[in-house]
């Protein structure tokens, strides 16, 4: 049985014991931050990589650390995916606290910065592998997603559907950590990071298409 699924299991309940609990309580012991790593709760940088805010948003990570997790795992290997499932989701965590980005008492919690990570080495490694799930290749899903979060990150108030509680930068950070694995584990890295910034660039030209035709308000706005 592939870890990707225990992954996936652990988010699941973790959340569901941490909706339980005191939101006090949770947020000193699940939730990462830098005052609780400075007060010795080091495990919550463990425990708040699987824990998330509500169904919500556990219901929007869990499709794609299905997608991309059993992607890569098949690929990489089930230790090389815990690897760079925790060294990107650490990583997302600690370094915009640690550079002054967010305060020591900000609250980080959630797989999405993790499978960032995932995303990226797909992305390098097998760009035009399908996912039926979302109907595009995962290339195009990885380099969507990591735009929109550059965008959302530099230029919020443009982009329909920003969240000030979302950790966008961590998203950006986490998408970071796994090219330089994506370059190590794949010889054509070259090529697929072309094959991707071209579906993108497709991708940019059909929803140009369609604002021009029909006004319709796309993930970029309307062009």
């Amino acid at each position: 049985m592939r870890v990707n699924w225990f992954l996936m299991l652990a988010c699941v309940l973790a959340s569901l014991y941490a909706w339980q609990q005191d939101p006090n309580w949770a947020e000193q012991n699940l939730v990462f931050s830098l005052n609780n790593l400075y007060a010795g709760r080091d495990w919550t940088l463990v425990t708040a990589l699987f824990v998330h805010a509500g169904w919500e948003h556990l219901l929007g990570n869990l499709p794609f650390l299905f997608v991309f997790g059993n992607t890569l795992e098949k690929m990489i290997g089930r230790n090389n995916h815990l690897l760079v499932f925790f060294l990107g989701g650490f990583t997302s965590f600690l370094l915009p606290p640690l550079i002054g980005i967010y305060g020591p008492d900000t609250g980080m919690l959630g797989a999405s910065a993790a499978i960032f990570t995932l995303a990226a080495i797909v992305m390098l490694m097998s760009p035009l592998k399908f996912s039926w799930l979302f109907l595009a290749p995962q290339g195009l899903v990885a380099i969507i997603y990591f735009v929109l979060n550059v965008a959302l990150v530099y230029a919020p108030s443009m982009i329909p559907g920003y969240n000030p509680n979302v950790a966008y930068i961590a998203h950006v950070i986490g998408f970071t950590v796994g090219i330089p694995f994506g370059i190590a584990w794949s010889l054509h890295w070259k090529k697929n990071l072309v094959i991707s910034i071209g579906l993108f660039s497709i991708y940019l030209v059909i929803l140009a298409l369609l604002g021009a035709l029909t006004g319709i308000q796309t993930p970029f706005g309307v062009f």
